[in-house]
């Protein structure tokens, strides 16, 4: 599988964002930082303005402490607030030892290796197996939707307690804070991408091919799953536009995504296969 992003393909709209995270990046962690890599639609060239966002992950030397979290957030705030045309900025951080370690070859090894865009540092690539749309892949990047979902739920029964419990409104029910609005439109766009991602992966070794884009990735499972399609499709078009519908984060959580989990172990199974020794 080759990989899917370069800096060649980062619209000229979003080199500036790019570059401020980049150089914020190396001056936040020095010389404990190994390497840097941008993913997503921005590195893809897919991005659009206003409306995606920025996505970077960042692999220490050692292993990250709260504090190093702490500061890839202020990072992305920083960025985020001078550039309004990302979306928000989202930094994972993790250590080379455990993106290189047995246990992630087939996770956040082939996530690196495949759907990450080196921006600083020594690419951890080189030092990754190639890979290949197979049932191995599909049990390392996805098989863990089951063991999510009840923290799926949790998140959903907080909004709603807190959508049940706000101040009435005109009409003398309870009108929701903002925040909440916004932090359910968030969770839809969150599990709405991982459920179509899993439900790509779920099929993507008989149709034996990778894409990054969500609509095509609900199509290549409608095919198989003629009967979920339909769902599968309002999942990827809610990824990108959001509307923050407490009913469909319900579906999601009681039924699309517990059907999913079960038919992925049923397919798949759910260990996950560990790499080369």
């Amino acid at each position: 599988m080759a990989r899917e992003g370069s800096l060649a393909r980062v619209p000229d709209e979003f080199r500036p964002a790019v570059a401020s995270a980049r150089d914020r990046i190396l001056d936040a962690f020095g010389t404990r930082l190994h390497s840097a890599y941008l993913y997503g639609s921005v590195p893809r060239g897919t991005a659009r303005v206003g409306r995606s966002d920025l996505d970077l992950l960042v692999a220490l030397r050692e292993e990250p402490t709260d504090a190093d979290r702490e500061t890839a957030r202020a990072v992305d705030a920083a960025v985020d607030r001078e550039f309004p045309q990302v979306d928000g900025v989202d930094t994972l951080v993790h250590s080379r030892a455990r993106l290189l370690s047995d246990d992630e070859t087939y996770d956040l090894g082939w996530f690196v290796a495949c759907l990450c865009t080196p921006l600083l540092g020594d690419d951890l690539a080189e030092y990754l197996p190639r890979y290949r749309p197979d049932s191995r892949l599909a049990r390392g990047t996805n098989s863990d939707l089951a063991t999510l979902l009840p923290g799926w739920r949790s998140r959903v029964e907080a909004l709603e307690t807190a959508a049940a419990t706000g101040e009435p409104g005109k009409s003398g029910k309870p009108e929701e804070p903002e925040d909440t609005d916004r932090a359910r439109r968030a969770l839809v766009r969150s599990l709405s991408r991982r459920l179509v991602r899993t439900g790509f992966t779920l099929v993507m070794p008989r149709w034996n091919g990778w894409t990054s884009d969500l609509s095509e990735m609900a199509e290549v499972f409608g095919t198989y799953y003629e009967d979920r399609a339909g769902e599968m499709r309002a999942a990827a078009l809610l990824g990108a536009e959001p509307d923050g519908d407490p009913a469909v984060l319900r579906h999601y959580v009681d039924d699309l995504g517990p059907w999913l989990a079960a038919e992925y172990a049923r397919v798949h199974g759910t260990g996950t296969p560990k790499g080369p020794s």
